[in-house]
């Protein structure tokens, strides 16, 4: 197809010269954009200018997550950090950004390639990787905790640290989540919740105690004063 972009009905395939381009543009974007915004950090688990031992699942809800890759990069850039990015065509952008801010990703959600996607991701937090999930994507619903981060939590060990960020002004798409942008030169509130290490169950009642305390720690965050 020499260097026209190919399309599949199954997965989006970003290729070619105009394909690069798109997404150079988008990177460019997100970067100058970025910068336009003042940060504001509340920092629980104390991993700004500290070396911190262990590694961390990060939980961020979904419609928070535009300028997520770069302000870990710019603010923690000595934690090394993977993504779950959903398996769905609508992922493919996504995933390539995120490359471009240099990370790590795996593929996969609750609804598709979920077994095979949890146990890499188990595999790279044994190798010393930190891993950040959307809790409620791809498909909600918002605000929702899905098993998956709490079945990750219990096989690894690993501490499950909220996130949550806040603007001061901001548009909100027409999707699932009501994604939102910020408006440049707005003002973000950024929190890194404490870290919540998840038990051992043994029963179904037991697991909805541990995904239902999860879900109460982020949703805090959101309903702060």
């Amino acid at each position: 197809m020499g260097g026209r972009q190919k399309f599949s009905r199954e997965k989006l395939k970003i290729e070619g010269w105009r394909g690069r381009l798109l997404l150079a543009i988008a990177y460019r974007v997100l970067q100058v954009w970025a910068r336009t915004i003042r940060f504001e950090i509340d920092d629980r688990v104390g991993v700004l200018g500290k070396r911190v031992s262990g590694q961390f699942i990060a939980a961020l809800w979904h419609n928070r997550l535009l300028f997520l890759p770069w302000f870990l990069r710019r603010f923690i850039p000595e934690r090394h950090g993977v993504g779950l990015i959903s398996a769905s065509r609508d992922g493919d952008l996504a995933t390539e950004l995120v490359k471009r801010f240099g990370f790590e990703v795996v593929r996969g959600s609750s609804s598709r390639q979920g077994a095979t996607a949890m146990l890499q991701l188990a595999e790279l937090l044994a190798h010393g990787r930190d891993v950040v999930i959307t809790p409620d994507g791809p498909r909600g619903p918002v605000y929702q905790v899905g098993p998956g981060i709490i079945f990750l939590a219990q096989k690894t060990g690993a501490a499950i640290a909220p996130l949550h960020i806040e603007y001061s002004n901001c548009w909100r798409l027409k999707s699932w989540d009501r994604f939102i942008l910020p408006r440049p030169f707005s003002k973000a509130y950024f929190i890194f919740g404490s870290p919540l290490q998840i038990a051992q169950t043994n029963s179904d009642e037991e697991f909805e105690r541990e995904r239902q305390r999860l879900q109460n720690a982020m949703m805090q965050l959101v309903e702060r004063p």
